[in-house]
């Protein structure tokens, strides 16, 4: 599994509801992105938010790149602050 980590810096609330509801409404994801898996994590204080995108291959996140960075800004949540692309090399959950 491979994982793009993209966080966010002045991040409004009002961008944050109208993405949550486009993705809700949606069938999957936007064309020429082969995720497999999306998170979003927000901190409304700090005003940041922390989304992971997860795919299958390092082939499939490099493919997804081009999408991403054609995106208009008003459909992310705030500001790109950084971006990583990581492999996964542990998933660890305690229920």
């Amino acid at each position: 599994m491979f994982v793009r980590v993209v966080r966010f810096i002045d991040v409004d609330p009002t961008r944050v509801e109208a993405l949550l509801a486009r993705i809700n409404e949606s069938e999957g994801p936007p064309p020429g992105v082969p995720a497999v898996g999306l998170d979003m994590m927000y901190d409304a204080a700090q005003r940041t938010a922390v989304v992971t995108q997860r795919f299958a291959t390092a082939e499939d996140m490099a493919a997804a790149e081009q999408a991403f960075d054609s995106m208009d800004p008003g459909e992310t949540p705030g500001t790109r602050a950084s971006v990583d692309r990581c492999e996964q090399v542990l998933e660890l959950r305690m229920l």
